[in-house]
């Protein structure tokens, strides 16, 4: 068994960590961590855990744990290691964007090693520190890693996503306000989005002259979860060829599957799946990415990594189903 601790355990992507942890058969929870919310009860917070969890909310931290999980606001965690000592054993997984660049990945006396184990499975294995990726950048990469495997982005890449409301975090805002969102649509950060860097960063370590650019129009929906991301940029073989390099490149990834039918978001909400579409037209590729933007896109992969870490099966904790209706 391995002791966890969560901080910023308010917040969604703590919600859904909360959730699957109590479920993980070689975790014991030690501490959830947040100033705001220190000696209430976790449930208040997170009612879904209602006859799951008795724990209370903490401002304090217990340094020997095995593996602390940082579900702090962007760039808040660098602060917060800096204020806070760990035990050199302890493994940390930031969920934030601290240390997700390579710039910023050597912190303190920690290495962070970017988190995405399609990409970098036997890394995370021997690291002690991981960068989860973004929501986005996961759902994106995903499409994109084995064309960059075989040299085949020497062109323009559009990319088209739309995320949830949880996208926005769990404070309210002026665009996830139910009134606001219900029954609207609208795109933000055009072409100019914090997840294309890192994005970026992942295709030139496999594809050395990637040049781009990457066009990426982000959208806000008018549901809760989920990301639905279709990607397009020239390409000269044929679709079946396509699909086979694809779902080679994925035969062993216990988590993205290709699907010879179009997809749709309820595939994967509340699953640590990603699942892809490919098809050509008109002389384009055309990839569809779905994935739980909570779940893949944050939590799910964040204790996929902690399994792999740790050297459990990579399911442990995650065998999750979605709902159909």
């Amino acid at each position: 068994m391995i002791s966890v601790g969560i901080v910023g355990g308010s917040g969604y992507t703590a919600g859904e960590l909360l959730r699957l942890l109590h479920h993980h058969p070689h975790v014991v929870l030690d501490f959830v961590y947040s100033t705001t919310n220190a000696g209430l009860p976790v449930i208040k917070q997170h009612p879904d855990l209602i006859g799951e969890s008795d724990l209370k909310f903490t401002n304090t931290i217990h340094p020997e744990i095995d593996v602390l999980f940082l579900c702090l606001g962007h760039g808040r965690s660098k602060a917060f290691l800096e204020e806070h000592e760990f035990s050199t054993t302890t493994k940390i997984i930031d969920l934030g964007n601290d240390f997700r660049l390579e710039k910023d990945q050597k912190y303190l006396h920690r290495n962070f090693v970017y988190g995405l184990p399609e990409l970098q499975k036997k890394e995370i294995s021997d690291a002690q520190n991981i960068a989860n990726p973004g929501c986005f950048a996961t759902a994106i990469q995903l499409a994109l890693l084995p064309l960059a495997h075989t040299g085949q982005l020497t062109s323009t890449i559009h990319v088209n996503a739309t995320t949830g409301s949880t996208g926005a975090g769990a404070l309210p805002s002026a665009t996830s306000h139910f009134s606001w969102r219900d029954n609207n649509f609208s795109s933000y950060k055009v072409f100019d989005h914090q997840h294309l860097v890192e994005i970026e960063q992942s295709i030139a370590k496999i594809q050395s002259n990637f040049e781009g650019p990457i066009l990426f129009v982000p959208n806000r929906g008018n549901f809760s979860k989920g990301i639905y991301a279709t990607i397009y940029t020239p390409y000269h073989d044929e679709e079946n060829t396509a699909i086979d390099l694809y779902t080679k490149f994925y035969e062993d990834a216990v988590f993205t599957v290709i699907s010879e039918a179009p997809v749709h978001l309820k595939q994967v909400l509340n699953t640590n799946k990603c699942i892809l579409h490919i098809e050509k037209k008109r002389g384009m590729l055309i990839i569809t990415s779905i994935i739980d933007n909570l779940i893949k896109g944050a939590s799910g992969q964040a204790i996929h990594n902690m399994n792999l870490m740790f050297g459990f099966e990579e399911k442990t904790g995650l065998a999750l189903k979605a709902s159909a209706f």
